[in-house]
């Protein structure tokens, strides 16, 4: 809560600027005190579950091909055909003989099928391809909101909540402890799962499990934000009081 008192009389009268600077600080004041709406907002297509936890990730997901993605092409008995080929920002590859092909969002043997199917017949009679990726991804997380570095981060070393936010250097300055989002994907449906950072280092609940492709964002805090934009005004306002409560959230 934060509170600031009336304006005292001072020596001499207040100028217009400091005037208006202390009649904007108290509308501040008032509007950061005021409870913050943290109901959650839904989507059409999102509905509120009764589980006690994340369902666990059904297993490693295949991997797809994405776009500026490097992947290596063998066709036998036909090596000219084959080679390492960039799929552009749209996930296309050019392709000898057959032309430009989608290859975006598909797995590798998606693609090798494809591309048998164009060459045969008429370039091939049976022909036998085989694609890879050139650099298989590591399995990872995402780590964004009011973190000290958000990003990408390796799964194997972010198996639970508490040491994915420590791998992202903490909270932040502005994090809301009580409002870490968890989203997973399970068998083609989305979770999200709201947590307690501040709980969960007191032991009061368990430390969630994280899997690959997982999204964490911490939420911030927007009383603090708010007072720390209204502590810039204080050195200009010279003729009134102020008194802050120090518990903020």
């Amino acid at each position: 809560m934060v509170k600031a008192t009336p304006v005292r009389q001072m020596k001499g009268p207040m100028t217009g600027i400091a005037l208006r600077l202390s009649l904007a600080l108290a509308a501040a004041l008032t509007l950061a005190a005021c409870t913050k709406d943290r109901s959650v907002g839904l989507s059409p297509d999102i509905q509120v579950v009764q589980l006690s936890e994340l369902p666990a990730s059904s297993g490693t997901q295949a991997y797809t091909v994405g776009p500026q993605e490097r992947i290596e092409v063998t066709v036998l008995d036909a090596e000219p055909l084959g080679g390492t080929y960039l799929t552009d920002s749209e996930g296309y590859i050019a392709f000898p003989l057959v032309g430009d092909l989608y290859v975006g969002g598909k797995t590798p043997n998606q693609i090798a099928v494809m591309i048998a199917d164009r060459l045969r017949g008429e370039y091939i009679v049976n022909p036998q391809v085989r694609v890879r990726p050139a650099e298989l991804p590591v399995p990872s997380i995402s780590i964004g909101g009011e973190v000290v570095q958000p990003g990408t981060y390796p799964s194997a070393t972010s198996q639970t909540l508490i040491r994915a936010i420590n791998n992202a250097g903490g909270l932040d300055e502005y994090a809301k402890s009580d409002d870490v989002l968890v989203m997973r994907n399970v068998g083609g449906q989305r979770y999200i799962g709201v947590f307690n950072i501040e709980g969960i280092q007191r032991g009061n609940y368990p430390d969630p499990v994280i899997y690959p492709g997982d999204i964490v964002t911490v939420g911030d805090s927007p009383s603090r934000r708010n007072l720390e934009n209204i502590l810039q005004f204080i050195p200009l306002l010279s003729t009134s009081a102020i008194l802050i409560d120090r518990a903020i959230n």
